[in-house]
């Protein structure tokens, strides 16, 4: 089983039981400084991921630092779970499914957008709205700058594209006067 497919069951159960026990936006947050602790430590992550450190060992030092981040308890349970079992390995792959997941639940779409110039904040906005009434949910927008679309948006929601770049409109005008030759 591959890595992504073990933290997504890992991922999984912690929501369920964060949704049931707890506030998911808190375990996520929780889970989020963990997995940056790790990330950002060498020391603290050789450690953790050694498989020739004691699994006592691991776990005295993840009770430790769970205690000290204060995380929720499921997220305690969890990382203690991830210690006896030596699979601390697994954290990035698990906070970014566990992401994944929270947002899948509460109807919270992405949509990764591109624009010829930066957007304003109330140009964004206005994006932002327009997306959601054309999804029916949430949406979360990711912006970014192309100069090449010359004008117009392009916007991504999962394998959906939506393009109103003049690039595009440009390409298409182009092929209809070539078939028109």
């Amino acid at each position: 089983m591959s890595s992504r497919a073990s933290a997504a069951r890992y991922a999984r159960a912690l929501l369920d039981v964060a949704i049931r026990e707890s506030n998911p936006e808190q375990v996520e947050r929780d889970l989020s400084a963990f997995g940056d602790l790790l990330s950002w430590n060498p020391e603290l992550h050789s450690v953790l991921t050694n498989p020739a450190v004691p699994v006592s060992g691991k776990r005295g030092i993840t009770e430790t630092i769970a205690k000290r981040l204060n995380v929720a308890p499921p997220v305690g349970k969890l990382l203690v779970m991830l210690a006896e079992r030596d699979r601390f390995a697994l954290m990035p792959d698990l906070v970014s499914v566990y992401r994944e997941r929270l947002l899948e639940h509460q109807h919270v779409v992405r949509a990764e957008v591109t624009t010829a110039i930066p957007l304003t904040k109330d140009r964004e906005a206005l994006l932002q709205q327009r997306l959601a009434e054309i999804t029916g949910g949430r949406v979360d927008v990711t912006t970014s700058v192309d100069p090449g679309i010359i004008g117009g948006v392009v916007a991504r929601i999962g394998s959906t594209v939506y393009d109103g770049s003049v690039a595009t409109q440009l390409e298409k005008m182009r092929g209809r006067l070539v078939e028109q030759r």
